[in-house]
């Protein structure tokens, strides 16, 4: 690629000693023809993260560090992007390894679609156990949603949005860079500017990146929990644009709640209809769950935690997504690579320095996050209700036909009652018993 344009390769980094080495190495193994530097904008981390960077620094002039005193990502890619010496950045992540040819690829498709952004797709890849089945939902349809950048299947072309992305210095001046009032769905927010202002998104699937996803349960929920509350704050602020797959989970949040609900009044006789109605919802869930499930490969253990992946996405997703609508972001953060010292330092005052993008930016105040366990316990306890409601109460139902006795509803227990008299199973006709109904169906006369 004879006279390649400079690049200037931004990172942010927070807590990433397990990450961050192998993803420099990987920005360091392009082989680029034209002009680089690599800029790393480091948080507060409370590992070996920075001392993992300096050493990397000491070795290659090519990498320079700033500090991030916001300590999140858009105000880091900011910072980063503002220092540039090169006409072309390249959006990289400590959890991400560029392939190679990345660079070189994605420039030239750059250069030759005359886009703003050009961006790939997402493959994630994790050790074997809980991260591998966390990786397995990121590229699966039941995971992630089917998004575009997550599907190495997606034609080229004009895009939403795409992973990471190489852009044109200019293209980002031009729309006020990253909204530093968003901590996360930058990324999308930031190409929706791009197109509204006439610029091309572009996606190229065959550069396909991969990335490491988190390792256990609780980063995982509180990854997607923050990543839902954000999501729900862009619809706040663009009503417009969403796709429908955005609604999905919140969807079925409130489908889970409202039929534990019901069931509830079911069991209690404040509804006089059948006991399975309410549980069809989660019990469709569950079905779709196990069909995911065992369609994927491993052993049973590993489909167990693929089930279990796939519904911590979702219903962490979708709570966040209903706080996040109902009650804006308020600056909530992802706190799943976020320890006790680099938390305090997360909410001290903060002042921006950089002006916020002339679109739909908006003031924010920190309310705190949902508990893991409140949440976690309230859709538990509410799919356990459904479940007993739905499948015992119908259970029951089943029993006194197959046996000719009626099951009285619940509410009628000790009330007097009319019936009539059985004989194995073999209703008399016109002989009416009077009595009160007890707890085996019954009459007592």
């Amino acid at each position: 690629m004879d006279g390649a344009p400079g690049v200037t390769y931004v990172m942010p980094v927070l807590n990433e000693e397990k990450y961050v080495e192998r993803a420099v190495a990987s920005i360091q193994a392009q082989d680029y023809p034209g002009p680089a530097e690599i800029v790393l904008v480091l948080g507060a981390s409370t590992d070996r993260t920075d001392d993992i960077v300096a050493r990397l620094a000491e070795d290659d002039p090519r990498i320079r560090t700033m500090h991030n005193p916001h300590n999140d990502v858009p105000s880091g890619l900011n910072r980063a992007i503002r220092s540039a010496t090169q006409p072309v950045i390249v959006r990289t992540d400590a959890h991400t390894e560029l392939p190679a040819g990345y660079t070189r690829r994605a420039v030239r498709t750059l250069l030759e679609t005359g886009a703003a952004n050009v961006g790939g797709v997402m493959l994630a890849r994790g050790k074997p156990g809980f991260q591998a089945a966390v990786a397995k939902a990121y590229n699966s349809r039941w995971g992630l949603g089917g998004g575009a950048y997550h599907s190495a299947d997606a034609p080229a072309g004009p895009a939403e949005s795409a992973f990471l992305g190489v852009m044109r210095a200019d293209a980002l001046r031009d729309v006020g860079y990253f909204d530093p009032t968003l901590r996360r769905g930058q990324d999308w927010e930031l190409n929706f500017r791009l197109r509204q202002a006439g610029h091309l998104v572009w996606l190229d699937p065959a550069l396909r990146v991969g990335y490491w996803p988190r390792s256990s349960l609780g980063a995982l929920w509180r990854q997607m929990h923050a990543t839902g509350i954000w999501r729900g704050e862009i619809v706040r602020r663009y009503p417009r644009g969403n796709s429908a797959r955005y609604f999905a989970p919140p969807a079925l949040v409130v489908a889970t709640l409202l039929t534990a609900a019901l069931s509830a009044f079911t069991v209690l006789g404040t509804l006089e209809w059948s006991g399975r109605a309410p549980a069809l919802g989660p019990a469709a869930y569950l079905g779709v769950l196990a069909l995911a499930s065992a369609r994927s490969v491993g052993t049973v253990r590993d489909r167990i935690r693929f089930a279990l992946v796939l519904a911590t996405i979702h219903y962490a997703w979708g709570t966040g997504f209903v706080r996040g609508v109902v009650r804006g972001a308020r600056d909530a953060v992802d706190r799943s690579r976020i320890t006790a010292r680099a938390s305090a330092y997360e909410r001290e005052p903060e002042v921006l320095a950089e002006p916020a993008p002339a679109i739909g930016s908006r003031g924010a105040s920190d309310r705190g996050s949902i508990s893991i366990r409140t949440v976690g316990g309230v859709l538990g306890a509410g799919l356990s209700v459904t479940l007993f409601a739905g499948f015992g109460y119908g259970w029951l139902e089943d029993r006194s036909l197959d046996s000719g006795v009626h099951r009285p509803h619940l509410s009628n227990l000790g009330k007097p009652a009319v019936g009539e008299a059985h004989i194995s199973g073999v209703q008399e006709q016109n002989t009416p018993v009077v009595g009160v109904y007890s707890r085996d169906g019954r009459i007592d006369q």
